[in-house]
């Protein structure tokens, strides 16, 4: 499924793993993929976050207040680096041999795993971009898949409860997603 995304959107779901790693978490959810989307302002979702008034920096304090509310931990990790120490492998001398051979940061473990609502996120983006006629997924079908993984109900993903607490009109972004595309 990831060769159909444009390598901006590409870009974006490494940014948001990277936000997952920083802050210690050992899962993709749909608010690390709001934050790679954030991090990128030049793109269509990035700009169309921007002017509704998400800020990465803003939009990572409030993920980290409302995880840490929610009682999710951020590990680092360590219950699957500790498990492979069990069985005798040093994930840190893997991390320094990769970094060694390859340059610092090469090595990161572990990549965080999707939630499912991240996954569905990543599944309604391949059928926004459909819905739109569009053969390749960029970053605006990543926000509305985003938008639309959370359903209509009270059931909200973290990354609406991210721009909820941030004051943005959720209700909003779809349509400036769509007017944007319109322009483009």
């Amino acid at each position: 499924m990831f060769e159909y995304f444009t390598d901006r959107a590409k870009r974006s779901i490494v940014a948001g793993q990277d936000e997952a790693i920083a802050l210690g978490h050992d899962f993709m959810g749909t608010e690390h993929l709001l934050l790679g989307l954030a991090a990128d302002p030049e793109s269509t979702a990035g700009s169309v976050l921007a002017a509704h008034g998400v800020e990465l920096g803003r939009a990572r304090e409030v993920t980290v207040r409302l995880l840490t509310e929610a009682g999710v931990p951020a590990t680092g990790g360590k219950p699957a680096t500790d498990a492979l120490a069990s069985i005798g492998i040093d994930v840190a001398e893997i991390k320094r041999r990769a970094d060694a051979n390859f340059g610092e940061g090469a090595f990161q473990f572990p990549r965080p795993a999707y939630t499912p609502l991240a996954k569905l996120a990543l599944e309604q983006t391949l059928r926004e971009a459909k819905a739109l006629g569009h053969e390749r997924f960029g970053t605006e079908h990543m926000l509305l898949g985003l938008l639309a993984a959370g359903g209509d109900d009270a059931e909200h993903t973290t990354a609406q409860a991210v721009l909820m607490a941030l004051d943005v009109d959720v209700a909003a972004l779809r349509p400036a997603v769509l007017a944007r595309l319109a322009e483009d």
